[in-house]
């Protein structure tokens, strides 16, 4: 399977959140998430393991409470149901990878 980014859908999740669903298979996905300075990846759980990887820009990334800055070319791992968000210091993508399948993704 080959996704060519410039074809992939990009949809609005959020204020200044859109992301592009890449591969998907098995039982792995890969998705692009863009943000706009200061928009937010709101604390969550889900019950996917979860690693990201900065493409561009910087995030304050909150893990379980714990809040580190993290650049691009950094990569985080989230365990499944552990509490995780962002908060964008400028404009940024980031890569997320899961595991199961976002389902709630492709509806």
């Amino acid at each position: 399977m080959i996704i060519k980014n410039e074809e992939a859908k990009l949809i609005a999740v959020g204020e200044g959140v859109e992301r592009k669903i890449l591969a998907t298979g098995g039982s792995m996905m890969t998705v692009e998430v863009r943000f706009k300075k200061g928009a937010v990846g709101v604390v969550h759980t889900h019950p996917h393991e979860q690693i990201s990887y900065v493409l561009s820009g910087s995030f304050e990334f909150n893990l379980e409470g714990k809040k580190n800055i993290i650049k691009a070319g950094d990569t985080y791992y989230v365990k499944p149901d552990q509490a995780h968000g962002v908060l964008a210091l400028e404009d940024s993508v980031i890569l997320d990878i899961f595991t199961p399948q976002r389902e709630d993704f492709l509806k």
